[in-house]
This record gives C-alpha cells, sequence and structure tokens, in this order.
C-alpha cells in the first residue's frame, strides 16, 4: 500500500516538473513548488492511511450473560459475603461494576422488549405484563379472568429489533433461550435463536454477539429448587428489615443463594470457553440482572429491590478493571451502547443513551424513569422517577396495595407466610408497609441514608422543593416520552387490532435493475428478509440480490402478521 503511494508522488512529481519546466519557470521556483507538492501528497496518504484504518478496525465480539430475577445486594461484588462466586468475582476484577443500573419495569417482558429496541415499554405499549405471549400465540387468552388476548403491539415507527443492525454490519447474533419480550420475535433479529445457541457456530472469524440468560435464579426456583440442596445455612443469611425473621424467609432467602452459586458455575462454562478459544480478553462482557430480585417487594416492585440490578462490563484488554461506576444507566441505554461499541450509529428513534463507544453520549442522564402497570391478571398503574440520591414514586390507583394479589408469586412459602403474619397483626410497622392499603399517593426515599425506603418523605416540609421538582420531572417524562400507561389497555387493543387481528403487511414487489433484483417493502420502516431456499436461516435484505439466484422474501415489522412470501425464480 504505501509503495503504491510512494509511486503516485513520483508519477505525479515528474509530470508537474515538466509542465513547469515547458512553461518558462525559474529552478528555484520549481523546487520550492516540489517540496510543497511533495508534503501535500504525504498529508494525504497519511490521512488516507488513517481512515483505512479505522474502516478496517475489527469489530469486537460481544457477549452478555443474563441474571433473571437478581438484586446486587446478594452479590459479593456488591458487599455480601454470604456465598463465595468465584467466576463473577473473577469477572468484576477484570471488569467495571456498575452502582446504579436500573431497569424501566420490575418484570421481565416489559424489561426485556426495552433491553431489545432501547426504548421505554411505555412507549412501545409493552408496560403490561405480559400482553404477547409466547408460548400461547396470537388471539389466545392467556389470563381466563381478563378479556385481553395475547398480542403485538404496534410500536412506533422505526423501532427494530436491535440485533438487526449488528447483523446488517456482520455481525453472527444469537439468543437463547429466551424470547419473551411482550411482541412477537422478527427473524431479522437472530442468526440462532435456542438452547443450543453458541459463537462457534458463526462463519470463520465473524463477530458475534451472543446472549446466554440464565433462568436457575428465576423466582420460580425458590419453589421449585425448595427442597435441593442448599450451599448456605439458613442461620446465616441477612434478612432485610421489611422481611419477618422466620425460618421460612431465612429458607427462602437460601435457596436464592443456592441458586447463585449454580447460576455461577454456568457463567464459568462460557467464560472457560471463551478462554478455551483464545477470545475472553478482547470480547466485551456484560452481566446483569433482567430486573429486581425474586421475592415479595422485588419483582414487580418500584424500590431499588425490584429495579436496582447487577451491571459488570468487562470492556476489551481488561480495560479499567476492578473500577467501579456510578452513572445512571437503564435497560434502554444497552442496545445503544452495543451498537456504539460495535461501530454503528444507533437510530435516532432510540430514547437510550450510547454510554461507550465509538457514538458515546455527550451528556449523561441526571434521571432514570419506572413503570408499573398490569402484572399478569392484575391491573394497578405507578411511576416513578429516580436520581442518585432520591426516589419519587405516584400512584394512580391507593386503593391497591403494593402486594398486589399476583397468583404466580403466591406459590411462594415466604409470600404465603407474610400475607398470614400479616393478616394476624404479626409484621411490624416496615414490614407491614408493603402490605398496607390504601398505598401514598406520592412516595419520596432519600437513597442514600435510606436505602431500604422505608421512610417516606412526601410530607415533610424542608423536602417541599425536592418533591415538587420530581413531580415535574416526571408529568414532563409522561408527555415527552408518549406514556401510553392512562389508556386502558382494551382501548389500546382495538386501536393496534381494528378487527381483533394483527394488521398484515402487503405484498412485497421487485423490480429488476443493473444492480441486481431489488425488493421494495410495503411499508417505509418494514424489514425485508430472505433466504435461498436450502437455507434455515433468514437474512436481512440490504442491496439487490443477484439475479441468477432464486430465493423467497417477506417482509416484517413488530406488531404485524408477516407479508406473504415472495417467491423468485430463475427464468
Amino acid at each position: 500500500m504505501i509503495i503504491g503511494h510512494l509511486k503516485l508522488i513520483l508519477d505525479a512529481l515528474t509530470a508537474c516538473i515538466l509542465i513547469l519546466y515547458f512553461r518558462g519557470f525559474t529552478k528555484p521556483l520549481v523546487m520550492r513548488f516540489s517540496f510543497l507538492f511533495i508534503a501535500f501528497l504525504l498529508i494525504n496518504c497519511a490521512e488516507n492511511k488513517t481512515n483505512e484504518i479505522v474502516t478496517k478496525k475489527k469489530q469486537p465480539n460481544i457477549v452478555w450473560l443474563v441474571a433473571e430475577d437478581q438484586s446486587p445486594n446478594w452479590f459479593p461484588m456488591y458487599g455480601d459475603s454470604t456465598i463465595s462466586l468465584p467466576n463473577l468475582e473473577s469477572l468484576v476484577n477484570d471488569g467495571v461494576k456498575f452502582t446504579n443500573a436500573v431497569a424501566p419495569v420490575p418484570v421481565c417482558a416489559p424489561a426485556r422488549s426495552s433491553l431489545i429496541t432501547g426504548m421505554y415499554p411505555s412507549t412501545l405499549g409493552t408496560h403490561n405484563m405480559r400482553t404477547y405471549a409466547p408460548w400461547r400465540g396470537v388471539g389466545d387468552r392467556p389470563y381466563p379472568n381478563l378479556d385481553i388476548p395475547s398480542y403485538s403491539p404496534v410500536v412506533p415507527e422505526g423501532v427494530k429489533m436491535f440485533t438487526e443492525y449488528l447483523r446488517k454490519n456482520g455481525y453472527y447474533t444469537a439468543n437463547g433461550p429466551k424470547e419473551d419480550y411482550n411482541f412477537e420475535k422478527t427473524e431479522a433479529a437472530w442468526d440462532e435463536s435456542s438452547n443450543t445457541r453458541h459463537w462457534r457456530k458463526r462463519k470463520g472469524n465473524q463477530p458475534f454477539f451472543s446472549v446466554f440468560n440464565y433462568s436457575v435464579c428465576h423466582e420460580s426456583q425458590i419453589w421449585k429448587r425448595g427442597k435441593d440442596s442448599l450451599f448456605v445455612n439458613p442461620k446465616n443469611v441477612q434478612v432485610p428489615p421489611y422481611f419477618p425473621d422466620t425460618d421460612s424467609v431465612r429458607h427462602d432467602l437460601a435457596v436464592n443463594y443456592s441458586n447463585l452459586k449454580r447460576l455461577d458455575n454456568q457463567i464459568g462454562a462460557v467464560i472457560a470457553d471463551l478462554k478455551e478459544d483464545g477470545i475472553y480478553e478482547n470480547t466485551i462482557i456484560f452481566f446483569y440482572g433482567d430486573h429486581g430480585g425474586p421475592f415479595p417487594r422485588h419483582k414487580r416492585a418500584l424500590y431499588d429491590s425490584g429495579v436496582l440490578v447487577p451491571l459488570v462490563i468487562k470492556f476489551p484488554k481488561n480495560e479499567n478493571a476492578g473500577t467501579s461506576d456510578d452513572r445512571l444507566i437503564s435497560f434502554i441505554d444497552y442496545a445503544p451502547t452495543v451498537l456504539s461499541l460495535a461501530g454503528i450509529k444507533p437510530p435516532a428513534v432510540m430514547q437510550g443513551k450510547a454510554q461507550f463507544g465509538q457514538f458515546v453520549a455527550k451528556e449523561k442522564s441526571k434521571y432514570t424513569f419506572h413503570t408499573s402497570d398490569r402484572f399478569d391478571g392484575v391491573y394497578d398503574r405507578l411511576r416513578a422517577v429516580r436520581s442518585k440520591r432520591y426516589k419519587y414514586i405516584k400512584s394512580y390507583n391507593v386503593k391497591l396495595a403494593h402486594a398486589l394479589p399476583v397468583a404466580y408469586r403466591e406459590q411462594m412459602p415466604m409470600m404465603r407466610e407474610m400475607r398470614r403474619m400479616f393478616k394476624q397483626g404479626k409484621l411490624n410497622k416496615q414490614q407491614a408497609l408493603w402490605l398496607t392499603s390504601p398505598k401514598p399517593v406520592e412516595e419520596l426515599y432519600d437513597l442514600k441514608s435510606d436505602p431500604f425506603e422505608l421512610h417516606n418523605l412526601a410530607s415533610l416540609p424542608e423536602l417541599k422543593d425536592t418533591l415538587m421538582q420530581f413531580r415535574k420531572v416526571l408529568d414532563k417524562w409522561i408527555i415527552d416520552s408518549h406514556d401510553l400507561g392512562e389508556y386502558p389497555e382494551k382501548q389500546l387493543i382495538k386501536k393496534w387490532l381494528p378487527k381483533g387481528k394483527q394488521p398484515v403487511l402487503k405484498h412485497l414487489q421487485i423490480e429488476k435493475t443493473s444492480e441486481g433484483i431489488a425488493i421494495i417493502p410495503p411499508k417505509k420502516d418494514a424489514t425485508i428478509v430472505w433466504k435461498q431456499p436450502k437455507d434455515s436461516i433468514w437474512k436481512v435484505y440490504d442491496k439487490p440480490l443477484p439475479k441468477d439466484i432464486p430465493f423467497v422474501a417477506k417482509a416484517e415489522r413488530i406488531g404485524f402478521t408477516d407479508s406473504d412470501i415472495l417467491e423468485y425464480i430463475v427464468e
């Protein structure tokens, strides 16, 4: 490459000197011009070389390790010494620990819709738990007491599963096993989504993005593994002040610690594979919880026990290893951050901010926002805004206690015992708060002095200005983010499914051009996927296809039924 540039310089210089001599320029002027010309070309070649390095920069491999239903306070890196988790402790020694990472919704499917799109669930229409039940299919009714079908909300224009952009830029994307996004996934999102997914299935040294989702620490495992071996003594666990200190509570806490040990072993296997393949050092690894812990007052609660999550990021070459970062980072930020780390500019529609990478946001967030609506068959509506110091929660239905009667949660021994003790008047004031109705219209907590959020400061005169400020911030966000929570769910469904069925994308059109077969989508923000007849994986269409290959194609968009399949046959 350099030899080619030098030849270019010499050829151009020779031609210029001859022209100048023939036109009668003096020797000193010719020499001065020659020197300036050489300098100009050398600088230009250096710039071209620099640009070449930038454009050919190796794209990083990125892995997400996702723990279901876990709060930070049970992990050694966040100060709990109850159980050793050597693989996660090793990861945090190589990475950065975040102390203000949060989920926008304290339950899995809405939170996952945020992670995969970079959007607030209340903007997407995925704020209720759950809208689309993948095991039931569109149209079925997953909750017998509600006349609500399983459906995919019609998301705002331009919203896509962000992994589509990775695939367009050469990434191999693999996910497993969760596809619970509160909407029906699109084919463009993953090269593979299954229990057997692995980056080793990619082609050659293709960059990859792989998600490993672990359900061993899910809420359901508290009762399903209740009789399994315990790796900690229940007598040695710390009981938070909002729980009664009983044998049943201690046992459930010990089950969760034991499940974390099982989680650590599974994560260790992935880390071992990365090291065996020689790619650990330069792979970016996210470890995080998909919302707060599996217990009552954790999962489905807007307190930090429900929205604060563990987050560790290991950067290439272990940059900033062993440090702590207190920035506010929400799930809406993960998608734009991954794209930015991959050198891809995040689309403008995303509400999150790229925290790292080539397109890092210039301004940091001052607040995070959180929502709580329907949980399974029970409706409620709360909104919250959080800073590093304060949390403000507003309830729109104070008649209901925070402890909604969610049938799924009622299977947990701890939950049943708390209900019984509350009814018998055996819980102290702090333990009874969560189960008491009516609940406050407004709650304000000082997270620094009251991390368990047990002392509501909303009525204190000295914090009146703080309360009004947070109230104002929340009201503005509700408007700016187009929060759909104020609308009854049936009204939204009627808008999105006017005839009771998902809208259908129209047929694709094709046009023969000099570049090949161009495929025209029926809707400008629809994605086109295609494959050859023998292929099993759909590819993302981004340029005209060769005229001499047969293929099938279809259009897809979140909230729509796919278009009919277009079949192109070579004549």
